[in-house]
């Protein structure tokens, strides 16, 4: 069963000069189609300008669609009255943790969600624990948040969410300010939610070592979505990719180039070091 759904999704970006006119008008996503099932682990790939986060902020009821429809659960972010019930359903993560955490305490900041939902004062603390436990947080629950690290922040700007429970949980690009260990513990966190948890991921980003566990991918580039299939199909079409600017990661394009130059018969498609190694192994019968 769905429980993210768009239908011709279109949104523009209206600019006005001082006295209110229309200047401008930006198409930022174009006629967009797409389904999410419930429990799926989905990656959204894109450069800058792609509209890859303007579609994350539309299934949150960010934004609202200038053309089409976009269904959480069944229910039209359109409809006022369901607003409140799709934001429980449909958490989000963003770019910067700072701009999420309001709490001088971790876990005071992660109760805070709970609380405006008017959670009974036991239940907020059972899901402090649990969220904390899950994001690997709990030993810093007594810490200000402004004394962790980056990707400590971002767990605990993620576990905030966790502790709604909600269905599924959108990453607006959640590691673009981190660095690398920063964001392998994000990253980390996020399959752990999808694969113990069962939460819906919706993981936007332009790193592309990021995607590879996910179940689905959707390439998008001037508003649209350009390619879509698991991470393998995806990353079997480097020379596509490249045509739109994007890159691939690193064990893949070695093993592109290597087999490019025939010195090597290898599957396209490859992902990671370690499946480089297995395949070239093979390939010399070592293994």
């Amino acid at each position: 069963m769905a429980i993210i759904e768009t239908h011709g999704l279109g949104y523009d970006y209206i600019r006005r000069d001082d006295d209110g006119n229309v200047s401008g008008i930006t198409r930022a996503v174009n006629n967009i189609d797409l389904e999410v099932e419930k429990g799926e682990f989905i990656a959204v790939l894109g450069g800058n300008g792609s509209g890859k986060s303007t579609l994350a902020k539309h299934i949150n009821a960010i934004l609202y669609p200038t053309e089409g429809y976009v269904l959480v659960d069944g229910k039209n972010t359109k409809d006022e009255d369901s607003i409140w019930d799709i934001r429980q359903k449909a958490g989000m993560v963003f770019q910067n943790p700072d701009n999420q955490i309001i709490g001088s305490v971790v876990e005071e900041d992660v109760g805070f969600g709970p609380e405006n939902m008017g959670i009974p004062t036991g239940g907020i603390w059972e899901r402090v624990e649990e969220s904390l436990k899950t994001l690997g947080m709990w030993e810093y629950r007594k810490h200000s948040p402004m004394k962790l690290s980056g990707g400590q922040k971002q767990r605990v700007a993620i576990a905030g969410v966790v502790a709604m429970h909600p269905e599924c949980i959108i990453m607006d690009e959640p590691t673009a300010m981190l660095d690398p260990s920063g964001r392998k513990e994000v990253i980390r966190a996020a399959r752990a939610l999808n694969d113990v948890e069962k939460v819906t991921i919706i993981l936007i980003t332009h790193y592309m070592e990021e995607v590879i566990y996910a179940d689905r991918v959707f390439v998008m580039e001037k508003g649209e979505i350009k390619m879509t299939g698991t991470p393998r199909e995806i990353f079997s079409r480097v020379d596509e990719l490249k045509d739109l600017r994007l890159t691939v990661p690193q064990a893949t394009s070695l093993a592109y180039e290597l087999k490019k130059s025939g010195m090597i018969s290898l599957p396209d498609g490859i992902l990671s070091e370690e499946e480089l190694v297995r395949e070239i192994c093979r390939s010399y019968s070592i293994m």
